[in-house]
C-alpha cells in the first residue's frame, strides 16, 4: 500500500510518556522502540506542516485506575509528575497540540477523545485521516483508534510506532485484528508515500 499525505491529515501519538517506557511504573514491553518510529512519522508530517497532536495520561494521584483505589494499574502518570512527562527522545514540535486524558478522580479514559476537545480540535483544523501511533496497542491505542473511526475519520494504525502491554499473551495482535476489522488501514513508514 501506498498512501500519500494531504491536507486533512494528523498524526496522534497516543501516551509517550516516560511511565510507559522501561522503567516506568507501568512499563509497556520494548516500548521504547516507538519513540524513534515515530520520530520518523513527525519528520514526514512536519516536513508538510501537517498537525501533530499527543495525548498523554494525566491522572491526580488517587486516580480510581490505580490499585490502592480498586483499580487493576499501578499508579502511573500522575499529573505533573516525572512519570507523565513525555519520552525526553520525542521529537515532539513545540507546536502540538496536547490532549489530557483520564483527569478526573472518579473517571477512566483510555481513548484520546474521551471526555476531551480532541474532536472538535481535529474539526477545526480540518482534519480528515488521522495516523494513530503509541503506547499501548491493546488499551489507549486501540480507544482511540476505535473513537476515531466511530466519529468518522479515516483512520491508519503506524504498526511500526505501537507496542502491546499483552497482560494476557497475544492482546497485542487481537487489538491490532479488531482494529483492522473495525476499518483501520494498519500502514508502515515505508508506506507513505514521497
Amino acid at each position: 500500500m501506498s498512501v500519500r499525505l494531504l491536507a486533512g491529515d494528523a498524526l496522534i501519538l497516543v501516551d509517550i510518556q516516560l511511565d510507559f517506557l522501561p522503567g516506568g511504573s507501568l512499563a509497556v514491553p520494548r516500548g521504547d522502540e516507538v519513540v524513534p518510529a515515530l520520530n520518523r512519522y513527525l519528520a514526514v508530517f512536519r516536513g508538510l506542516t501537517l498537525p501533530v497532536v499527543a495525548t498523554r495520561d494525566w491522572h491526580p494521584p488517587d486516580h480510581c485506575s490505580f490499585r490502592e483505589q480498586g483499580g487493576i494499574w499501578p499508579p502511573h502518570c500522575v499529573a505533573g509528575s516525572d512519570g507523565a512527562r513525555f519520552a525526553p527522545l520525542l521529537d515532539l514540535p513545540c507546536e502540538a497540540h496536547i490532549v489530557s486524558k483520564a483527569t478526573a478522580r472518579e473517571k477512566d479514559a483510555y481513548s484520546g477523545f474521551e471526555g476531551t476537545d480532541l474532536d472538535d480540535w481535529l474539526k477545526r483544523a480540518g482534519v480528515r485521516r488521522a495516523f494513530v501511533g503509541g503506547l499501548a496497542t491493546d488499551y489507549c491505542v486501540l480507544n482511540t483508534v476505535r473513537d476515531a473511526l466511530r466519529l468518522g475519520y479515516a483512520t491508519f494504525l503506524l504498526l511500526d510506532a505501537v507496542r502491546a502491554v499483552d497482560v494476557q499473551a497475544g492482546d497485542g495482535e487481537r487489538a491490532i485484528d479488531e482494529m483492522r476489522r473495525l476499518g483501520a488501514e494498519a500502514i508502515e513508514i515505508g508506506d507513505l508515500a514521497a
